[in-house]
Order: C-alpha cells, then structure tokens, then sequence
C-alpha cells in the first residue's frame, strides 16, 4: 500500500506520516531527504529526529539515487520528503536536470521490497506567486512528480492546519 501526504509548510505532514505506521509490525525504515546545510536545516532535522525517537524507525540518510537502496523485504517506508529528493537530484553537480523519470524508477523500487510506503511532498504551486527560472521549473517538476506519485498511490492525505483530509482513498 502507498500513500502520499502532501501539504504545505509546517501542516502537521511529517507527524501524520508517522502515525500511519503505529499499527506496522514489520521494519520501518525512514529516509530522510533533507540534505544538512545551514543552520536552520541542521534544526529542522534534529527536530523531526526528535520526534521520531521511540517510534521503531530505522533512519537512512539518502539524498539521491533512491533506486539504489538496499532494503529488507517486506518493510515500511517513509519517504521524507519528495520536495527535497527533488530538488537534490534536479540541482546536483551544479547543473539542472530534470529527474522526474529517475526518481518515480526509485519509487518503483521501493515498491518492489515495501509493504507499506508513505511519501511526503509539498505543495509549492498554490501560492500564486511568480517565480523565475529556475525556481519555476523545480516547481513544475515537483507538481508533476506529485501528479505520477497521487496517481499510483493507494492513498493520497492533504493535511491543512494539522488535520488530514482524504482526498484519495481511505484513512483506517
């Protein structure tokens, strides 16, 4: 089963991400996204480290190539966060690529080993600014990465202001 949660800044995604997993019996394997630069990042991780102590998951720290990881069969995984994945992988070796292809062979991947995988993404294009390059493409790539993402997932959650809303799918 797959599930994405999408949401915007500090909704409340990350910790309902979580929460889908307090039934899971099996592995939980959490990768985390989050290239560390800056001290607000170096914060921002330490924060969701916190918050994931306690609750059984195994944290692999991988900011591209998802295809290429190793995983246990059958496990659970949340993937954390499809925004940062992308913009790595789009912004790696100082050019721009565009890794839509790339990283949804990653997803496909993971769902070749994972009973139960939990994708969380951002929502980046529903606030009405206008950006240039290349802000304007991550965004469009992002957008699209979580058109193909809601499309093959079982489940898709938007949480807004904290509270999850169903918009594909059910919640158990």
């Amino acid at each position: 089963m797959m599930t994405l949660v999408i949401g915007g800044s500090k909704c409340g995604k990350s910790s309902f991400a979580e929460e889908l997993f307090a039934d899971f019996l099996g592995e939980k394997i959490y990768i985390a996204t989050m290239l560390p630069f800056g001290e607000e990042s170096h914060a921002s991780i330490a924060e969701h480290r916190k918050k994931r102590m306690g609750k059984g998951f195994a944290t692999i720290e991988k900011y591209t190539d998802i295809e290429e990881l190793s995983l246990p069969e059958n496990c659970g995984v949340l993937l954390e966060c499809m925004g940062n994945l992308c913009a790595n992988e789009m912004f790696r070796d100082g050019k721009i690529s565009v890794p839509t292809e790339k990283i949804m062979r990653g997803i496909e991947h993971l769902r070749t080993r994972a009973n139960r995988i939990v994708i969380v993404s951002n929502d980046v294009s529903s606030d009405g600014n206008s950006y240039g390059d290349p802000t304007a493409e991550y965004i469009k790539i992002l957008s699209e990465l979580n058109r193909k993402i809601a499309e093959i997932s079982d489940n898709v959650i938007e949480c807004v202001f904290g509270i999850p809303l169903v918009r594909k799918g059910a919640l158990k």
